[in-house]
């Protein structure tokens, strides 16, 4: 900083600060404020090294504020006093000229780069370090570095947390918890062989903000999530390795351009529809500040906030300022930092007007469907919010956006826990739930098909638990769906049964093997389904949860990743590795379309049950076989056949097989129920059944055999 700063006019646009030849321009939007006051402090320091009161009649244009500051370069912190004189509804306008504002637009935050720090906050509880944003020279050496674009047909999803991916000290990462420490774990995500990791939210969040306590440790608890933001646009500094301020941006571009090098997308979650200052309790870090009526869906009356997403507030996403903000906020993360796409949490508050009403064509998702810029953006919706809109197949827009299918999760849950009155919506959900989507227009790959994600059970804990264990939380078993499709295979897991205080318990070898299995038909069936499968990090191994299916404030080894399970569950691993492999070796899995196709297509699919040809579609089946005839991809002319059968019941079923042509073969590829490593075969290491009439399936297993 020069030793003298000469304050100009500036310009209205682009919003936040923008480093210009001679200076910086700084332009924040607020309607309602009477006065803004720019507070300019030198890095690190409490106290401000400067305050620019703005002139109404010279530094704004419409609504809004702005200047350009000469003699001060990149590195400087600032913020914002905004105020409103008179302010007669102070129940409307929340405004506080004694809080130091963030700026919505600014690319980089101070204040938060140590993890879980408590410092003196503004405000009372709940306290977190103050926040500052902060100007950072943008450059980074791409190369020829660009977003992927691979086709979303050829996708596989990993759903992975950025701390809790390293932070266990079995990672070994030399920088545990961080995005360099992502970094160190791609030849593991490449081995795998997912295509995009989705990263749970990396903007910047506040973990500190939580006033609950672990009852049996006294631990305070965390955000740990990060569906809390702060600001949209800049990186969670406390995800960076190096402390320098403003590290973060580049870290993550660094991350972002490993993953591209090892040709796997980057997908991030985005939090728009609420914001870590809650209800009128919460602290004010920027949006209440600036003009609470405008970022928030609030009664015109009373001021009381409208709670769509159950914490809170309700971002008001189709005001035209506030979707202004969120389509630049998606172009930065593309042009900036180069992602290739984003998973929209509690979408469905994007369809939400301004007065919390369910809108036909919500502007906000018809924009973003439509924008040039995010034109081959990856866009998924969780399609539902906290106030009862469930649009599983039905999301606006649709043929831009792909859905989180729900039902896939709990239709396939119940199948294989041999829930009756299942076997007809397996079929749909095998073929990519054209009862979802193929009346929309819509293709397969619509559908994102999952099983676990970061909100429930993990693999493991839902074949070990048939209720949720989250006491740790603190809230008495409150919190958590009751709905979880779950089943311990007939002994509760005795590591969340705190309460009981049961540690003595073993679980039989058989409940054991029952359990694996399960594990083995819940992956197959989900590899094995049309439509874009996503795992949650860590199932591939075995990870568990210990019964917790909410842990959000779990910043500890019940949500970190243990990666000494690698060793102890490698069987499990070769399975998952081997089982992707299978997808992508056969593109019958990828189709995009629901009909069932004529043979010149390649891809016959006949139903089949016990019986050939004579699927058992009634209430209390719990069989169904699954035949697809593939063209061989070598231009030999010839075909392969697959043939899948999936046995729920508890006693084994002999499944007829179909004959094949030109003196062709069944040879086994999987069978859940033999064990590793026969479990699944290795490329041409298949081997060919004892009978070619018939094949015996376990009870609770999986098989599938390739005709060749």
């Amino acid at each position: 900083m020069e030793q003298d700063i000469t304050i100009t006019r500036g310009k209205p646009l682009p919003l936040g600060p923008t480093i210009e030849r001679d200076g910086i321009n700084f332009a924040l939007f607020s309607r309602h404020a009477t006065s803004v006051t720019l507070i300019l402090f030198l890095p690190g320091e409490d106290n401000p090294y400067a305050e620019f009161h703005l002139d109404p009649l010279l530094n704004k244009t419409g609504d809004v504020w702005h200047t350009l500051l000469i003699g001060i370069n990149p590195k400087i912190e600032y913020g914002y006093r905004v105020d409103m004189q008179p302010n007669v509804s102070k129940h409307i306008h929340s405004y506080d000229p004694s809080v130091i504002l963030v700026d919505p637009y600014a690319k980089t935050l101070t204040g938060g780069e140590t993890w879980g720090e408590l410092n003196k906050g503004q405000q009372s509880q709940p306290k977190g370090k103050s926040r500052r944003s902060l100007i950072t020279d943008q450059q980074f050496d791409w190369g020829s570095d660009t977003p992927l674009n691979l086709p979303f047909l050829e996708s596989i999803i990993y759903e992975v947390h950025v701390r809790g991916f390293t932070r266990h000290p079995s990672s070994c990462a030399k920088q545990p918890g961080t995005f360099a420490g992502v970094k160190e774990k791609i030849p593991h995500l490449q081995e795998l062989g997912i295509t995009a990791v989705e990263l749970l939210p990396i903007n910047e969040f506040e973990e500190t903000d939580s006033n609950m306590i672990n009852p049996f440790t006294g631990e305070r608890l965390l955000n740990y999530w990060g569906y809390n933001s702060i600001n949209y646009f800049a990186p969670k500094a406390s995800y960076a390795s190096n402390p320098n301020l403003g590290s973060q941006v580049n870290e993550f571009k660094s991350l972002v351009k490993a993953l591209h090098e090892a040709n796997i997308e980057v997908i991030v979650d985005v939090v728009f529809n609420h914001t870590s200052e809650g209800d009128e309790r919460g602290k004010t870090h920027s949006f209440r500040g600036l003009d609470n009526s405008v970022y928030y869906i609030i009664d015109p009356v009373s001021g009381e906030y409208k709670n769509f997403t159950g914490c809170g507030n309700t971002f008001n996403c189709n005001h035209p300022v506030v979707r202004d903000m969120i389509l630049e906020c998606l172009r930065y993360w593309v042009i900036e930092m180069h992602v290739d796409g984003f998973r929209f949490d509690l979408a469905s508050i994007l369809g939400r007007g301004r007065d919390g009403e369910i809108l036909d064509n919500p502007p906000i998702i018809e924009r973003i469907a439509a924008d040039p810029v995010l034109r081959n953006t990856k866009l998924i919706a969780e399609p539902w919010d906290a106030a009862g809109i469930y649009q599983v197949g039905m999301f606006p827009s649709g043929h831009r956006w792909a859905e989180w299918n729900g039902k896939y999760r709990d239709d396939v849950r119940k199948f294989v826990k041999s829930d009756p009155g299942m076997v007809p919506l397996l079929a749909k959900r095998l073929m990519g739930s054209p009862d979802l989507y193929k009346d929309e227009n819509r293709s397969s790959y619509h559908s994102v098909n999952f099983i676990t994600c970061h909100d429930g059970f993990t693999l493991n804990d839902l074949v070990s638990y048939n209720e949720k264990h989250n006491e740790d939380n603190g809230e008495d078993g409150r919190d958590g769906s009751n709905q979880n499709d779950s089943w311990n295979c007939g002994v509760e897991d005795p590591f969340g049964l705190k309460l009981l205080n049961s540690p003595d318990i073993v679980i039989p070898a058989e409940i054991a093997f029952l359990r694996d299995r399960q594990v083995r038909n819940f992956a197959t069936l989900l590899m094995l389904s049309r439509g874009v499968p996503m795992i949650l990090a860590g199932d591939e191994f075995g990870r568990t949860q210990k019964g917790n299916n909410n842990a959000y404030c779990q910043d500890n080894e019940i949500s970190w990743i243990d990666w000494d399970l690698i060793e102890k569950n490698a069987g499990l691993l070769r399975f998952f590795k081997l089982l992707i492999k299978f997808r992508k070796d056969h593109s019958v899995f990828r189709h995009d379309e629901f009909a069932v196709p004529d043979e010149t297509t390649g891809s016959a699919v006949v139903w089949h049950g016990e019986k050939l040809r004579q699927p058992d579609w009634n209430y209390e089946s719990h069989c169904l076989a699954m035949q697809i005839t593939e063209k061989c991809l070598d231009f030999s002319g010839g075909i392969i056949d697959i043939y899948l059968a999936t046995n729920a019941h508890w006693e084994p079923s002999n499944f007829q097989l179909p004959v094949l042509s030109d003196e062709r073969k069944w040879y086994r590829k999987i069978d859940t129920m033999l064990k590793n490593p026969d479990d699944i075969l290795e490329n041409d290491n298949e081997i060919i059944t004892e009978s070619q009439i018939e094949y015996n399936v376990g009870p609770r297993s999986v098989v599938v055999l390739i005709g060749k």
